[in-house]
C-alpha cells in the first residue's frame, strides 16, 4: 500500500515497482491533495495497478468501526473515527489490518509521529512485542579479515543497527524486545542466522555504568527468552565486528568478531552511528524499518529517494513472510 500517492518520488517508485517487478503496488487516494487524484488514476490505469478511495471504498466503513472498537477506550468517538477512516493513512493500514494487502510504506510525506500513530491504532505490536522499534541495514564493503576483497568486484555484507529511530532511552526489558525483533526480521529481510551484540562503551565488565549494566541485564533476559538465539554483550563496536579484536576482548564468545546485529544502548547511539556510516564510511543505509508491528508498516525518511522508497517497500514485501517467532 503506498497512501502519499500525491508525491512525485512515491509515483516514480510505484513505477519502478511495476517495470521491475519488485512488489505489486496498491495506491490510495490522499483527501488531503484532490488535485492530484486525476494524474494518479493515470498512473494506476497506465501500469495496471489498484487506485483506491478513502471517500468512496465501500471497506471504509469496517475500517472506522474497526478503529473505534479498538480505540474507544481512549476517548475516539464513532465521528472521529470515521474521520480518519478516510485519510489515506489511516485509510491504507486499516486495508492492511483487514488481510486486503501484504504491507504498507510511508513517511516521503508524513512526519514518523504520523505514521506510527496509523500503525499502532490500526495493527498494534506483534504478539509477545511491548516495544515497537526500527532498525537501519546497513550495506558496507567487506570488512572482516577473513571477508576482505582479494580483488576484483568489491565484496558487500549488510550489519542491522537498531535502535536508531523510534525508542530513545530504552530499559533492559525494552533493548531485548529491540534484539529479538531485529532477529525475526534479519532472518527474513537478509536470510542469515542473527549474532547480535549488545553495545557498550565496555566489554564484559572492563568499565562500570549504568548503561553497561543495563547491557548485561539484557543479556539476561535474552538468555531466558531466546536461548537459542546467539547474543553476547555488553561489547565494544571493535569487538563486535573485527575478529581479531573479538577473540582478544572477548575470548570464547560465539557472537565477538562475527555480530551482524549491532544492538545500541539508546537513540543517540544508534542515530549518530548510522548516520557516520553512511556519510564517513560510504554505507548503504535502507531504513529505517520499522520492526515489531503485527503487520508490515514501513516509516521512510521524509528525504527519501524514489530509490530509497522502492528499497524500502520490497523490505516490507519480505517482512510480510511468515516466521516462527522467538
Amino acid at each position: 500500500m503506498f497512501p502519499e500517492s500525491a508525491d512525485v518520488r512515491v509515483q516514480q517508485a510505484v513505477r519502478n515497482a511495476v517495470e521491475e517487478r519488485v512488489v505489486q503496488p496498491i495506491l490510495v487516494l490522499d483527501r488531503a491533495e484532490p488535485v492530484s487524484h486525476g494524474a494518479v488514476r493515470e498512473l494506476g490505469a497506465e501500469l495496471r495497478i489498484p487506485v483506491v478511495d478513502p471517500e468512496t471504498d465501500p471497506r471504509t466503513a469496517q475500517i472506522a468501526s474497526r478503529l473505534h472498537s479498538r480505540r474507544a477506550a481512549k476517548g475516539l468517538d464513532v465521528q472521529q473515527a470515521e474521520s480518519l477512516a478516510r485519510q489515506s493513512l489511516f485509510f491504507a493500514d486499516g486495508l492492511l489490518a483487514l488481510g486486503e494487502a501484504d504491507g504498507c510504506v510511508a513517511g516521503a510525506v508524513s512526519s514518523t509521529g504520523d505514521v506510527l500513530r496509523a500503525a499502532l491504532w490500526s495493527i498494534g505490536p506483534a504478539e509477545g512485542v511491548r516495544t515497537v522499534s526500527s532498525s537501519f541495514y546497513m550495506v558496507v564493503r567487506a570488512f572482516r579479515e577473513s571477508d576482505a576483497d582479494k580483488g576484483g568486484t568489491p565484496e558487500h555484507e549488510v550489519l542491522t543497527f537498531t535502535d536508531c529511530a523510534v525508542v530513545p532511552e530504552p530499559t533492559a526489558e525494552q533493548l531485548a524486545d529491540i534484539a529479538l525483533a531485529a532477529a525475526t526480521d534479519r532472518r527474513k529481510i537478509v536470510g542469515d542466522e542473527p549474532r547480535l551484540a549488545l553495545l557498550s562503551f565496555s566489554t564484559r565488565g572492563s568499565a562500570e555504568s549504568a548503561s553497561a549494566v543495563r547491557a548485561r541485564e539484557t543479556l539476561a533476559i535474552l538468555k531466558r527468552r531466546a536461548p537459542d538465539l546467539a547474543v553476547d554483550g555488553e561489547l565494544q563496536a571493535d569487538a563486535a565486528i573485527i575478529p581479531s579484536i573479538g577473540l582478544r576482548k572477548a575470548p570464547g564468545s560465539s557472537v565477538a568478531g562475527r555480530a551482524n546485529i549491532l544492538v545500541f544502548p539508546n537513540l543517540d547511539a544508534g542515530n549518530i552511528a548510522y548516520k557516520l556510516v553512511e556519510r564517513l564510511g560510504g554505507a548503504t543505509a535502507i531504513g529505517p524499518i520499522v520492526q515489531g508491528l503485527a503487520l508490515p508498516c514501513s516509516d521512510l525518511s521524509r528525504g527519501s529517494s524514489a530509490s530509497d522508497i522502492l528499497s524500502v517497500a520490497a523490505i516490507t514485501a519480505l517482512q510480510s513472510a511468515p516466521s516462527g517467532a522467538w
